[in-house]
């Protein structure tokens, strides 16, 4: 399950950020002009002035036709120039494990974090183990092995040097490895004598079979779960609510919880229930929770007090910058201690995914599945034609999580098994130079997240940061859908790039799509919520590279400011 990076920066804001969880309340109207609406509909794309009332949107078009359904106690309200859009929609995010990231220590690299080499993470987790009680865990997350000056995992014997009572734990930047320390490994049970699970790899020493320290998949999250400590509920309550206002610093008015657990479920029914949520949170619990999710009828297209379940969730690979996602053909460069045929593996067989397609699609419950290589893809591509040929067709827009290598053949099957991508397109910064250098070769790298290819084929898409493997950071995300620029300053597979206006409906009216919600979000338009963002300047008409620096003004969900700037 992905998770980490930049996880110390979105820590230290989730404790910046005031816990109200709505600044102001607006009188019973709304009229918004003088500046770029951007409506999201081809046929009228910017508007003059749009009227919102009782939380909906009331009229959009020219300013004295939608003035003409203004009253005396109408607010006028003079955008300055800036520009308004629909509030953007996370398309896929783990907000649960964004509320626990600040318990763990920061072992990420500049600019994240300050961690350049092994000696310098062990130095950081020593000093977290400081305020550990003795016997307790300690757990650090982000660092990043391509960004490391040894360019390697750390090992056991790394993390030896860290505590010889505590056992500790460092998550890979992708969240789907880990590193233990030797408390760890025996508390753990993992010994020389361990098998490899059937979901995951336990790396061994060189010529040894005694376990290096380094967790991979499954392994990993039985270890991480089975360990990690969580705060008291009333603690997690006030998290989830900074998590809220750092999510709609960032426009953001619709987030997702990804591979909900038992815990956070009830967690979120409890915000709702106590009238915390101010965004609309949607949770894709784990398949493996799917029984006591279809006995308690937990699914629901309309939401409860800003929550509802909105399907489930299956893994299907890994980690692309971790090495473990399932490829058709081999790594560029295989991790240490494999061959040059390794291609990366699946996590679950084709049988037990076809019953899973096969129970919710008759149930009407969607399904978003985790594939980031190829291999997996075909995997999802094959089981859901194999079902609908079975049961039916329907519109059950089943969603490719991250489809970093989708091949263009595989594109064109999607329509018809009705099926959508969400691209993790924040990759091609972050990790675009790694893929391209280490992970896929520069042919494949400079395919990842083929945005253009989606367009031309016609196929629904959205775009998503996976928070808090990076930060919600929707600029930055516009941006690098619309650039394809790398930390080194490289454009990575040009022929990809999309414009503004395609990259702006993948988080807007695409990613209601995405959720069965467009009919009620994505577009500025009468009828629809009052979920709108006030940007700083238009994107339509920056610099393409500008896009970043934009900055979020205003968010408002349902006609309510629920961040504004200083």
């Amino acid at each position: 399950m992905p998770f980490a990076t930049p996880v110390i920066v979105l820590a230290i804001f989730l404790f910046a950020c005031a816990p109200p969880s709505v600044l102001a309340e607006p009188r019973d109207s709304k009229l918004y002009s003088g500046g770029d609406i951007v409506t999201m509909l081809p046929h009228v794309p910017v508007a003059e002035a749009l009227l919102v009332r009782h939380g909906e949107i009331i009229a959009v078009g020219n300013l004295d036709d939608v003035g003409s359904h203004a009253d005396a106690h109408t607010d006028r309200v003079d955008l300055e120039g800036r520009a308004l859009l629909p509030g953007f929609i996370d398309a896929h995010g783990h907000m649960g494990l964004a509320m626990l990231f600040e318990q763990f220590a920061n072992i990420a690299s500049p600019p994240v974090g300050n961690v350049e080499t092994i000696d310098q993470l062990a130095a950081t987790l020593r000093s977290a183990a400081q305020d550990v009680p003795a016997g307790e865990w300690v757990l650090g997350a982000g660092y990043d092995d391509a960004l490391l000056m040894e360019k390697r995992h750390p090992n056991r014997r790394d993390l030896d040097r860290v505590s010889s009572e505590h056992p500790v734990l460092a998550l890979h930047v992708s969240g789907h490895l880990g590193v233990c320390n030797s408390i760890c490994l025996e508390d753990s049970g993992i010994s020389a004598a361990t098998q490899d699970p059937p979901d995951g790899v336990i790396r061994r020493l060189p010529n040894s079979r005694e376990p290096s320290g380094v967790i991979e998949e499954g392994a990993l999250f039985d270890i991480f779960f089975g360990n990690l400590p969580l705060p008291q509920e009333d603690q997690r309550l006030l998290l989830l609510d900074q998590g809220q206002a750092y999510f709609s610093s960032r426009g953001v008015t619709t987030v997702q919880d990804g591979a909900t657990s038992p815990a956070d479920l009830a967690l979120f029914q409890r915000a709702a229930r106590e009238g915390i949520l101010h965004l609309d949170l949607v949770a894709f619990p784990r398949v493996e929770y799917y029984a006591s999710l279809a006995k308690e009828r937990l699914y629901a297209r309309e939401y409860e007090s800003h929550f509802r379940v909105g399907g489930v969730k299956v893994f299907l690979d890994g980690s692309p910058q971790g090495k473990t996602a399932w490829l058709t053909e081999p790594y560029f460069v295989p991790p240490e201690g494999r061959d040059k045929r390794y291609r990366g593996y699946g996590l679950m067989s084709d049988e037990a995914l076809r019953g899973v397609l096969e129970t919710s699609f008759k149930a009407g419950v969607p399904v978003i599945a985790h594939a980031n290589g190829d291999a997996a893809a075909e995997q999802l591509i094959q089981a859901n034609e194999t079902v609908r040929k079975t049961i039916g067709d329907a519109d059950r827009r089943t969603v490719i999580i991250h489809a970093q290598t989708l091949r263009r053949d595989q594109i064109r099957r999607l329509n018809e098994n009705s099926m959508m991508p969400s691209y993790f397109a924040a990759h091609t910064f972050y990790w675009g130079d790694w893929h391209r250098d280490s992970v896929l070769g520069p042919e494949r790298g400079s395919r990842i997240s083929p945005l253009a290819s989606t367009v031309e084929m016609r196929v629904p898409y959205t775009i998503h940061n996976d928070s808090p493997v990076v930060p919600p950071d929707m600029m930055l995300l516009l941006w690098s859908a619309v650039n394809r620029v790398t930390r080194s300053g490289q454009v990575l597979g040009p022929e990809e790039r999309i414009p503004v206006e395609e990259a702006l409906k993948a988080v807007t009216i695409n990613a209601a799509y995405q959720y069965f919600e467009e009919d009620d979000k994505g577009s500025l338009e009468a009828g629809k919520l009052a979920d709108l963002v006030i940007l700083s300047e238009n994107p339509l008409k920056v610099d393409p590279m500008r896009i970043k620096d934009i900055e979020v003004v205003e968010t408002i969900k349902e006609g309510k400011t629920i961040f504004l700037a200083d």
